[in-house]
């Protein structure tokens, strides 16, 4: 590091360094013509940062209101003390910083410098030393091969260009044994928030009660906003299924271990579930009938889904 700049060893280049924040960011070098919508997404969440730290008065606060969700705690109590992890699309770093509490040491990366700061905030005024933000663009990541025990990244893919390869950048950052969590909009889950969009864009936005997260009371009006944004304004996102992520685990090597839904006809999620213990992949016909659910269900948390693998051992 020489002043407030980074230089990498390999190739020279100097990174500068914002608010305490390393910019790490090295853009795409595609052929011409080829669609990249960085910098419209980059511009998006620069000016409604997600999820927004509103609510978070503290760490006690952050703890309590992660621990209450099913699937941070499951992370949580999993995840074991000292493992490397990596956020890629950390947003405003809730879950990063959540997940450093336990003495692991998390990084968490995105590409916009405002939720970083955000984050960064956060973690400095609570003195959480084990986490670490920076400014990162996931096609071309800043870290060494193998060099983290788990990759996390929900709910970002789909808002790039190209997920598969944005799956293929972030998979090579796992170490042989370590996993990869992806979350990732569902084609079939995701059809009422489509239909929902549809009618606010028709409508200058009214009817915003058909989104119950949109109008929860019990949620300040700033986190309302970031998620009807996050949800409906957002300027690309593509939809996906258990069935095409599995051919990305083969193309990657990586095993899969598990998803949330379970891929299993009448598979349920419950307190006990192991998240990094092998599942049963479902059948097609079983997988078929979880989409279909999922078109009824989906809608209620944005229409996801979480598919966990492992890379093999060396």
């Amino acid at each position: 590091m020489v002043d407030d700049r980074l230089r990498c060893e390999a190739c020279g280049h100097d990174f500068t360094s914002t608010d305490g924040i390393p910019g790490m960011f090295w853009p795409n070098d595609w052929e011409p013509g080829r669609e990249d919508v960085t910098e419209r997404i980059k511009a998006f969440y620069e000016k409604t940062p997600f999820p927004d730290y509103d609510g978070y008065d503290d760490v006690g606060s952050l703890i309590d209101k992660a621990r209450r969700g099913l699937f941070a705690k499951l992370l949580d109590d999993q995840i074991p003390f000292g493992a490397r992890v990596i956020e890629c699309g950390c947003g405003t770093g809730q879950l990063s910083a959540f997940l450093s509490v336990a003495s692991r040491t998390v990084v968490g990366a995105d590409l916009c410098l405002n939720s970083l700061r955000l984050a960064h905030g956060f973690a400095s005024k609570h003195s959480l030393e084990n986490v670490h933000f920076l400014q990162m663009n996931l096609f071309r990541p800043c870290f060494k091969p193998g060099s983290f025990d788990l990759v996390i990244s929900n709910g970002v893919l789909h808002h790039t260009s190209d997920p598969q390869l944005a799956f293929e950048s972030i998979s090579r950052l796992v170490k042989p044994g370590g996993y990869i969590l992806i979350g990732l909009y569902h084609k079939y889950g995701r059809l009422a928030t489509d239909v929902r969009r549809v009618l606010f864009n028709v409508s200058g936005d009214r009817f915003r009660f058909l989104d119950r997260h949109a109008v929860d009371p019990r949620v300040s009006t700033a986190k309302r906003i970031a998620w009807f944004m996050d949800q409906y304004k957002n300027p690309h996102e593509s939809k996906h299924t258990v069935g095409e992520v599995l051919k990305w685990l083969d193309k990657a090597g990586f095993e899969f271990i598990s998803a949330l839904p379970k891929t299993t006809a009448f598979g349920t999620i419950g307190p006990d579930h192991r998240l990094f213990r092998k599942d049963r992949l479902g059948r097609a016909w079983e997988r078929l009938l979880v989409n279909l659910r999922l078109v009824v269900t989906g809608h209620r948390e944005g229409g996801f889904f979480i598919v966990i693998a492992r890379k093999p051992a060396a």
